[in-house]
């Protein structure tokens, strides 16, 4: 029996190691927005999806390194991956909002468990190298749409010019994690491993040339109008001239005149009246 950790090839062997502690610590990026999912009790608009393509991605990846001799490392880490993104799942399912919750449960029966026994039963009627190279591709696929999701906070970073929403130790890791798996399967001579970490490694690259741009960006302030214009007003009733407090008090004294054979009450009411329309509008003429 083969052993499951072969060291015939040590370059493989350190690559492989490496690969699976920096892709243990992206695996973790996720849990503080969780925590707060969790402590909030609501996905505040998060998806699912990354997820749970990222579920699947690691299901085939672990089905893809049991067809092959050499592979333990890659099912180690995408086991792991497995246990972290059931757990991320299990959390949106448990605080999203019905909707979203009902797409998360149809994506998954449809791709994670539809799509992955449909991949095991066409994988025995395939025998040899073509199983091996059908599942590799299929993997390949699911594993550019993993890389290709942090797309939207680059395009969101060029938009806003502002990296709060991507920290550089995630955009480094990252890139670390494919250079390591990259370098593991030019080591094993595994086109299906290597490829797919180019499209990571570049990926990566861009978003630390990115937080180089922008980390030192202040965007300029705006739509501070609002504040002046409330201070504006302000100062335009406190700096109302004699002569418009002058006519205020006038007619006030000529309404108290006209109001004589009123009652005190009645009189008292059209002072205040008056005195709260000033007051309420100091630009008017009273």
């Amino acid at each position: 029996m083969a052993p499951l950790i072969s060291t015939d090839n040590p370059v493989a062997f350190a690559f492989g190691l490496l690969g699976n502690v920096v892709s243990f610590v992206v695996f973790l990026a996720p849990m503080p927005t969780f925590y707060r999912v969790f402590k909030k009790k609501s996905t505040e608009g998060f998806q699912s999806v990354p997820y749970v393509v990222g579920l699947f991605s690691a299901m085939s990846w672990i089905y893809y390194a049991t067809l092959k001799s050499d592979a333990f490392l890659l099912m180690t880490i995408n086991a792991f991956g497995c246990v972290i993104e059931t757990v991320y799942i299990a959390i949106f399912l448990a605080y999203a909002p019905k909707q979203a919750r009902m797409l998360t449960l149809r994506l998954l029966i449809l791709l994670n468990f539809g799509g992955f026994c449909l991949i095991l039963l066409l994988s025995h009627f395939l025998k040899g190298q073509t199983r091996l190279h059908v599942l590799g591709w299929v993997c390949v696929s699911f594993s550019v749409f993993v890389f290709a999701a942090p797309l939207s906070i680059v395009r969101l970073i060029i938009r806003t010019k502002s990296v709060e929403f991507m920290p550089f130790y995630l955009s480094f890791f990252l890139t670390m994690n494919a250079i390591s798996w990259f370098s593991y399967g030019v080591s094993l001579k595994d086109i299906y491993i290597a490829m797919p970490n180019v499209l990571g490694f570049i990926f990566g690259f861009v978003q630390m040339v990115l937080y180089a741009m922008y980390r030192n960006y202040k965007p300029a302030v705006k739509d501070v109008k609002q504040p002046e214009q409330a201070i504006d007003i302000e100062k335009l009733s406190v700096s109302m001239t004699s002569q418009e407090q002058s006519e205020c008090t006038q007619t006030i004294h000529g309404e108290n005149i006209e109001n004589k054979g009123v009652p005190d009450d009645n009189q008292t009411d059209n002072q205040e009246k008056n005195m709260e329309t000033c007051n309420q509008d100091p630009l008017s003429k009273c």
